[in-house]
């Protein structure tokens, strides 16, 4: 049955038909998400959720998306999507950091442009046939001193755009290297020189509790005598209150703002300034940007839908479509190791370790670490999934730790998933052999070589005769076939277990059968999601 798919607000016909070229059942209502109640009321239809930030994504929207795997936002902000909620539910959030990039860059030059000749005053004056021509006595950008905070994705570009302009460009940015800088041009600065020597200054970093007010009282005060200053990132980054009075100081010579720390700002500290310039929020308002984001997220949340792949998500680690189809048994092995153990073990969960060997250690391990968290938590909780089961652990006070290394052992690569409880530490690891079948290949220090089937049946006994008889014949009493039969032990006459795979899931009975014969330390029933 082809996936299903809402578009709740206006996209690109384009983008429809990225949809229905790739097999999938789209239905575009670009009105509906106004109407929360009837987004509500038919949203439980849907593998997937196409928005623009027209639909408002509430928790009451989540909870009735019974079906929903995957939100895409055209765009990149997210804000009008409740992601804890998604998280929990197990649905993916994805935006397109990327469609918008140059157009954003490019309004965050014209307002540079704008502040910087007055280009709005004098404008207005023009057409009121003042002909106010020296009122407006402006300053060339060449040979200025531009400081980007945030020389990411879009602020990189804004560095490359002003050294074509013959600006200087000093960046400051905690995740920037040396090597990078230079590659880019830039000089990398620590804030306060930044502050001290730029005479634009432009912001390019998201809204986080380390960003929040980056340009507070202290910090204006510390910059240039002249400086102007252009945010078109995101409300928040500036103290617009501090900033207005510096603009009346004449501390600050202009300012040019796309982005209000209330929105939609009918009223702002900034407006009505002289040499302020400011846009409703126009970063990502071209065609050319408005069209590249709609057909991202139809190409994301189609991948994704279709190959698994994940690309620009929010709540969970990207993985390629290529990455997908290497890894698919790997996560497949990732998430019956942690159903193993989560269906082993009845006490509160401490800590998850988590080692990678060989081939498995290059691949995408923050992925891997969900689809093992996911196995665990599944027992708990039958509906967690890769996306919400890290939150689900968090929540819980679970420490996951990973540990990667080359090749140690005879397999090309292999997963050995350990849990620490109050009682004790267990443990399970298994690979992938080149049939692309996960297996078990040691449990509790113990090797063995067991495929792994949906109905499973464990035992742990002392190593003495007589064991495979009474477990043959108990299946056999009780009309169990068995598909395969694994043992080991760590000793001669030590601990020994064995893992049955059979063909249907055993009744209690059974269970009850092999307990009273006294041979047995442990019985359990276990079941696996094999596809």
């Amino acid at each position: 049955m082809a996936p299903k798919v809402l578009i709740s607000d206006k996209l690109s016909e384009a983008a429809v038909q990225i949809f229905k070229d790739r097999g999938i059942d789209v239905d575009f209502q670009p009105d509906v998400g106004k109407d929360k109640d009837k987004l509500a009321e038919i949203i439980g239809n849907y593998d997937g959720l196409a928005i623009r930030s027209a639909t408002k994504v509430t928790e009451k929207i989540i909870a009735a998306a019974d079906n929903l795997k995957v939100i895409g936002r055209a765009g990149i902000g997210t804000d009008n999507i409740d992601k804890e909620a998604a998280s929990k539910k197990g649905i993916i959030v994805m935006n397109t950091p990327f469609g918008n990039m140059i157009t954003t860059a490019e309004h965050a030059i014209a307002m540079m442009f704008a502040v910087a000749r007055q280009i709005p005053e004098a404008s207005e004056s023009t057409h009121a046939g003042k002909w106010e021509k020296s009122k407006f006595m402006g300053v060339e950008l060449t040979g200025k001193t531009l400081g980007v905070i945030g020389a990411g994705n879009i602020g990189g570009i804004v560095c490359d755009r002003a050294r074509g302009l013959k600006m200087k460009v000093m960046a400051y940015d905690p995740f920037l290297g040396e090597e990078k800088a230079k590659k880019m041009g830039v000089e990398k600065v620590e804030l306060d020189e930044l502050l001290a020597k730029a005479d634009f200054i432009t912001l390019h970093v998201p809204f986080t509790d380390q960003t929040a007010n980056i340009l507070s009282k202290e910090n204006i005060a510390k910059t240039k005598k002249g400086v102007r200053i252009v945010n078109c990132a995101r409300g928040g980054l500036v103290d617009e209150e501090a900033l207005a009075e510096a603009l009346k100081s004449g501390h600050v010579a202009g300012a040019a703002f796309d982005v209000f720390a209330r929105e939609p700002a009918n009223e702002n500290p900034l407006f009505h300034l002289p040499n302020v310039v400011c846009t409703p929020h126009l970063g990502a308002a071209t065609t050319e940007a408005q069209e590249n984001v709609a057909l991202q997220v139809a190409d994301q949340m189609a991948n994704y839908l279709l190959t698994g792949a994940v690309e620009n998500a929010l709540n969970m680690p990207s993985v390629t479509a290529e990455e997908a189809k290497v890894m698919g048994p790997w996560v497949s092995l990732a998430g019956h190791l942690g159903s193993f153990i989560g269906q082993m073990t009845d006490e509160p969960i401490k800590a998850i370790n988590i080692l990678y060997d060989g081939v498995v250690s290059e691949m995408n391990l923050a992925a891997l670490n969900c689809g093992v968290v996911a196995g665990i938590m599944k027992r708990a909780n039958p509906d967690v999934n890769m996306v919400s089961a890290p939150v689900i652990a968090k929540e819980r006070g679970i420490q996951v730790s990973t540990t990667n290394q080359d090749k140690s052992g005879v397999f090309d690569g292999y997963i050995k998933v350990t849990v620490v409880t109050d009682k004790r530490e267990r443990s399970v690891a298994g690979t992938v052999f080149s049939d692309g079948k996960p297996r078990f290949i040691q449990i509790k220090g113990i090797n063995i070589d067991a495929e792994i089937g949906a109905n499973m049946l464990y035992t742990t006994n002392e190593d003495v005769p007589g064991i495979i008889g009474v477990l043959g014949n108990t299946m056999g009493k009780n009309g169990v076939n068995i598909a395969n039969f694994t043992l080991g032990r760590n000793d001669v006459g030590g601990e020994a277990i064995a893992l049955l795979y059979i063909d249907h899931a055993i009744e209690p009975k059974v269970v009850d059968a092999l307990e009273t014969t006294g041979m047995f330390t442990q019985v359990k029933r276990l079941a696996f999601d094999v596809a």
